[in-house]
């Protein structure tokens, strides 16, 4: 069964994995741009998703904008192109390098050591 526009515009949106506390608390978003992402994120996710086809000139619009075709004009429409690319920012490394350390147990428990370890342990040792 396919949703209609008014009725993914009369449900509020919220995306508990990413803003488990939603969108006005996260930080990320402004007042405005929260209340513009709780009243037009379901139906301008079914657009992205393809869920819908678009109805009128302002859904092309909207997938035009998503596509970057246009740029975005109205406040729901910047919201939903920071929302989306804070949810694609690339995921930040750790202090200590991104490699994960990988021990092995061979006969001689030999430990296999990428640099950012090696480094760590010839600090720590009193030679």
């Amino acid at each position: 069964m396919s949703k209609t526009k008014q009725q993914l515009l009369a449900r509020i949106y919220d995306d508990p994995k990413n803003y488990p506390y939603g969108f006005r608390r996260s930080g990320d978003f402004s007042i405005r741009e929260s209340e513009a992402l709780s009243a037009y994120g379901n139906l301008f996710n079914a657009l992205y998703k393809g869920e819908i086809e678009p109805s009128d000139e302002e859904d092309d619009r909207i997938i035009a904008v998503m596509q970057g075709r246009v740029e975005p004009q109205t406040v729901p429409e910047k919201a939903w192109l920071k929302y989306q690319s804070r949810l694609n920012r690339p995921k930040l490394g750790s202090l200590y390098g991104n490699k994960k350390a990988t021990y092995t147990s061979d006969e001689d428990d030999a430990i296999e050591v990428d640099d950012d370890t090696e480094l760590a342990t010839s600090i720590g040792s009193d030679d």
